[in-house]
């Protein structure tokens, strides 16, 4: 007799093993202590066999009947259930592999050794919170160019034009990364070229003129706030690195004694090694500096873990302090000064201060000039360099 609705919710299990309850076509009930189980036996090439259908009530009796009727129709067609199931599962697992999330992160590990730590963690939070929520779960191979447009253009409808780009870009990294390992037939973000609006052209506010310059190192060096800061806010005229790049010095790229910061091209915008020789008043920052976090990894480790180099926003914070506003001076503004000063007024080669500012600088045969390139010159502009912003701060006779 066939089982019944009533029957199957109410049944109970006997006190020891299990009990069957049969509906008919090799379908039955199977209870237990543990449980009430949909099993259907078969033969298939001649041996005996048993698919599970699932599990009351999750799958109800109608439920398991439609899946009896399901097998029934593979057997007819010389398909073994069992097989076609785990089959069925595992397409399902490769199809989970397969999604855009999937390949992200595995983008994301594969490639974290070319970017520092706090960069990893910008691209990572980048994706998580701009990309995954809306294709994250779609098939990579399945994904149009309008369904990555839609995830960018919400960052460009809240006016955060450059992020909307810079998502993009990481999106067509995660794609040629899926094509290049099989799982994509192309890149679909070729097709946006121009959906996007253009970044507007971005000027960082720098004190260029000597007379503000004055005030400007007069305020920084009497700075008061954490010996961190204070030593990033003292050492930001004298590198006039980017702020990324200086925030995320580490005590490893630094050798004191042959007074050179040698940046690794991951670090570098360019992605080319970079050198900057230390003036002698940088040298003597950094060793006071050194007793405080020389034991760490990070020059200017986070006041909150050592474990992170300091916050993106920490000179900015320190100018604003100072009474400078962003309108008037910007922690990039620092290359705006050295560049300008050093060429209209200390009127300093032209190559080596465009070497120094790390911009790509080619020989007469137009190949890139490698990171040690006239270095020894380099050296004394930059001592020069500082020993003129001392004489403008202690107000000896400067031009």
């Amino acid at each position: 007799m066939a089982l019944t609705d009533t029957f199957v919710r109410q049944v109970k299990p006997i006190a020891s093993g299990t009990k069957k309850y049969q509906d008919g076509d090799g379908m039955y009930l199977l209870v237990k202590l543990a449980g009430k189980y949909w099993r259907y036996d078969y033969r298939f090439n001649g041996k005996r066999k048993t698919a599970a259908l699932g599990i009351y009530p999750e799958v109800s009796l109608a439920k398991a009947r439609q899946r009896r009727q399901e097998a029934r129709e593979l057997l007819a067609d010389g398909i073994d259930p069992s097989a076609a199931k785990r089959i069925g599962r595992e397409e399902k697992l490769l199809l989970e592999r397969q999604t855009f999330s999937a390949i992200a992160y595995e983008w994301l590990d594969k490639t974290k050794a070319q970017r520092a730590a706090t960069t990893q963690d910008k691209v990572t939070g980048w994706l998580t919170r701009n990309v995954l929520p809306h294709l994250g779960n779609m098939p990579i191979s399945e994904i149009k160019p309008r369904d990555v447009l839609l995830a960018v253009q919400r960052l460009e409808t809240r006016g955060a034009v450059e992020s909307a780009h810079r998502v993009k870009q990481l999106c067509g990294q995660v794609f040629r990364y899926a094509v290049a390992i099989g799982l994509a037939d192309r890149d679909v973000t070729a097709d946006l070229r121009g959906a996007l609006a253009a970044i507007p052209r971005q000027h960082y506010a720098a004190i260029t003129e000597p007379r503000e310059v004055i005030k400007l190192m007069r305020a920084i060096h009497g700075y008061a706030g954490h010996p961190y800061a204070t030593a990033a806010l003292k050492l930001s005229p004298l590198f006039f690195v980017r702020p990324g790049e200086l925030r995320s010095a580490e005590w490893c790229e630094i050798d004191l004694g042959a007074g050179e910061w040698r940046i690794p091209g991951v670090k570098m915008k360019m992605k080319n090694d970079h050198v900057v020789p230390l003036a002698s008043q940088a040298i003597a920052i950094l060793k006071s500096l050194h007793a405080m976090t020389g034991h760490g990894k990070y020059v200017f480790p986070s006041i909150r873990t050592e474990d992170r180099c300091m916050s993106e926003n920490t000179i900015s914070a320190c100018l604003r302090s100072l009474g400078f506003e962003k309108e008037v001076m910007t922690a990039h503004g620092f290359r705006a000064m050295a560049r300008t000063i050093l060429d209209e007024v200390l009127e300093e080669r032209v190559d080596l201060i465009e070497h120094q500012l790390a911009h790509a600088v080619k020989d007469v045969n137009g190949r890139a000039y490698n990171r040690t390139a006239h270095l020894p010159a380099r050296r004394l502009m930059m001592q020069r360099w500082a020993d003129y912003l001392d004489a403008l701060r202690t107000g000896g006779d400067v031009k």
